[in-house]
């Protein structure tokens, strides 16, 4: 599976009156493509805190300690607010738990969603004419490299590329402008329709007007066909505009449903292929492509591309992607002889800042160097390596240097502290633990990002012979056709409208049209957050945070809300992470689940992990008091409170709250023991000489109903 999102040794902390509140504890996880992965936890845990921390939106209070959350190539706690603008709401988007949270008041809906989508639409066209430029000109290079005997050839195919790129655009722009004045139109349409059911008040002669004004910009000859039909239908116009307030109901009724199956019949034809056509027209400057058979019409441009153009330039494609992987991989060769010397250096006693420093500088300048920029799919540690690595020795070394001077401030305070008990007064403040590094964490995390890289370079290197060299040319063809097609995709006011129109549909929001007009106060809750759930997919995200979109809303609603974002990431094979602090809520919803409790992530699995085989007390104790509608015992309450995180516990945080806890959870804290290759529990319970202890009856019985029930089906 497409790795989405990871987030490695993952700790923030916040600045308090009281001290340092360590929210999140290095935690690591992953996103997949097309998955849900639920993270579940109580308030506190930390679970909405890492959700902030990836769309880059946390308090000012906050300190990122360490860790990285990679995507796409970037490390998100590193980058320019600039640059995250780029990816918040347009390739990372979230559903926060108030909706009101997350619109404006006094902003009408339908612009709040029709702005987002003008803003996102513009972004993208500046970013895929920046990557289309980039890679042509890095293939023409690197086939100059190649074979430079023949720079002039080289420089033909890749200008002859452009060209036609450049001319399959205007076609495809000819034919965007008309179908989306199409779409436009008819959303028009149908909301005059509507208005005129309703017998509204409205200004129906202007809208006819507005209506025949904006028909002669549908016209393109795939799109609307300028025929005898949508003359007499354009002629009936003008007749009820001439017959002014007292128009003909009937007439104009059938009229516009005229008009609207027109314009839509001409939306679902079959698009040509632009890209081939656009090669044709360029070569035959007086061509009138004839689009009364689609198919015919895209075979015969093929044919003439790939004869005339396009078998040769695939040559040139897959020489240059393969040359390029090839360099990338010998990069990858000489940077591995490093492994023992590097690795042998950061596992020892011996290292100082100087020496780590001297050690890894030229080694990442070369990582960075050595990474194959014309390959479609990144592997984000690679990219993100020389900021890691470096940011990993930063880490250690302030440790090594803070660490005694807060160890000392805490000394005093506490020395000044017990000075006060013994002279018999009560102090009335409490001694701050020091914020003080983990120094074999640190040291940890640097021989962990070496070990990653140098284990993906092994695995690139023993695939060096494996290329499928003809598959990788027609997948770069078809993403300089995809980032073509961003160019020219402009989203009008209009076009946006429409689209808003649909988003709302598909969200479940009745009368649409109308409700396109309204303020947020018009909602229901359940409404509101329709609306955020739109404008969250307007942009057509690739990650989506649902941050507890549920909680604020009654149960019926809930249930609602919950089956529709499950729709949706189907439907549009979305990535998300869902927060909760309820695990019945994801039972139906996530592909993995992991339990955080008190920044830390508890337990890691498989929803059938959790649900049929947990491991961890903390999971037994959400487990047990989930109600459901065939449990007949009481349903067992978690004991105590969360621990003040200002004042973390030096062994498992759940301990004081834990019936099962061991003598060894009030002394030091659990490692993550594997219980198989999908699913890990943080729980001393887990080791080879802990007692054996058996989940509590009400979770034992459930999970044998459960599994009853499957096997019945």
């Amino acid at each position: 599976m497409e790795k989405k999102l990871e987030v490695k040794n993952l700790v923030i902390s916040f600045r308090t009156q009281n001290g340092y509140l360590r929210a999140v504890r290095n935690i690591s996880f992953d996103l997949y493509k097309g998955e849900t992965l639920a993270i579940v936890g109580e308030s506190g845990s930390g679970k909405s805190v890492t959700s902030k921390a990836i769309i880059g939106i946390l308090a000012n209070n906050s300190i990122v300690e360490g860790g990285e959350i990679l995507y796409d190539g970037q490390d998100l706690l590193k980058i320019q607010e600039e640059d995250f603008h780029k990816i918040r709401g347009d390739k990372i988007a979230m559903i926060f738990q108030d909706p009101l949270s997350s619109l404006n008041p006094i902003m009408r809906v339908g612009n709040q969603l029709t702005e987002a989508m003008i803003l996102n639409g513009k972004a993208r066209q500046k970013n895929a004419k920046k990557d289309f430029n980039f890679r042509l000109k890095l293939i023409n290079t690197l086939l100059d490299e190649i074979h430079p005997e023949n720079k002039a050839r080289n420089k033909e195919r890749c200008d002859t590329f452009n060209s036609f790129c450049i001319e399959s655009t205007k076609l495809e722009l000819a034919y965007n402008n008309a179908n989306n004045a199409a779409i436009a139109l008819s959303t028009d349409i149908e909301n005059l329709l509507f208005l005129i059911e309703k017998n509204a008040p409205a200004d129906y002669i202007k809208e006819f007007k507005e209506i025949k004004r904006e028909l002669p910009k549908t016209y393109h000859e795939h799109v609307v066909h300028s025929d005898a039909k949508l003359e007499e239908l354009y002629s009936t116009l003008d007749t009820l505009i001439k017959q002014g307030k007292k128009f003909d109901h009937e007439l104009a009724t059938t009229t516009l449903k005229d008009i609207n199956a027109y314009l839509k019949e001409g939306g679902e034809r079959k698009v040509p292929n632009f890209f081939r056509l656009g090669y044709y027209m360029l070569c035959n400057k007086d061509y009138q492509p004839d689009f009364s058979d689609i198919d015919k019409l895209d075979e015969m441009t093929l044919k003439y591309l790939m004869d005339n153009f396009m078998s040769e330039f695939l040559l040139d494609v897959g020489e240059a992607l393969v040359y390029s992987r090839k360099k990338s991989i010998a990069s990858m060769k000489e940077l591995v002889k490093s492994k023992e010397e590097l690795l042998g250096f950061f596992a020892s006693d011996d290292i100082d800042l100087k020496k780590s420093e001297k050690m890894v500088k030229d080694f990442a300048k070369a990582v960075t160097a050595g990474i194959d920029r014309l390959s479609i799919h990144k592997y984000s540690s690679e990219f993100a390596f020389e900021a890691t690595i470096k940011n990993n020795i930063k880490v250690y070394f302030s440790g090594i240097e803070n660490n005694p001077k807060m160890m000392k401030k805490h000394d005093n305070m506490q020395a000044k502290y017990d000075s006060l008990v013994e002279k018999g007064k009560r102090p009335t403040w409490k001694v701050i633990p020091p914020l003080i590094t983990d120094l074999e964490l640190a040291k940890h995390n640097i021989i962990k990002t070496l070990e990653e890289l140098f284990a993906y370079f092994e695995a690139t290197i023993a695939s060096e012979d494996t290329y499928d060299t003809p598959k990788m040319a027609v997948e770069m063809i078809d993403h300089f056709k995809e980032m073509a097609s961003r160019v020219v995709y402009t989203v009008t006011p209009e076009l946006a409208k429409a689209k808003a129109l649909d988003l709302m549909e598909e969200v479940g929001i009745p009368e649409p049209a109308i409700r396109f007009r309204q303020y947020p106060f018009e909602f229901s809750g359940g409404m509101r957050q329709r609306i955020v759930i739109a404008i969250a997919l307007s942009a057509n995200p690739d990650i989506l945070i649902c941050d507890e979109p549920t909680t604020a809303l009654d149960v019926t609603i809930q249930a609602q809300i919950l089956e529709l974002i499950n729709k949706i990431k189907k439907e549009r094979n979305l990535s998300v992470i869902f927060i909760t602090h309820n695990l019945g809520v994801v039972a139906n919803m996530a592909d993995r689940i992991g339990v955080m409790y008190a920044g830390k992530i508890v337990e890691y699995g498989t929803a059938e992990d959790v649900f049929y085989d947990p491991r961890h007390p903390y999971t037994w104790a959400l487990l047990a008091s989930m109600p459901d509608l065939e449990t007949k015992e009481k349903l067992d309450a978690i004991p105590g409170t969360p621990p003040n995180m200002i004042y973390p516990p030096v062994g498992d945080a759940f301990a004081e709250r834990n019936k099962y806890a061991l003598e060894i959870d009030f002394e030091m804290q659990p490692p993550m023991f594997e219980v198989s290759p999908t699913h890990y529990a943080a729980t001393w319970l887990l080791h080879p000489s802990a007692p054996k202890v058996e989940p509590p009856k009400i979770i034992t019985d459930r999970i044998k109903r459960m599994k009853e029930a499957m096997d019945n089906e």
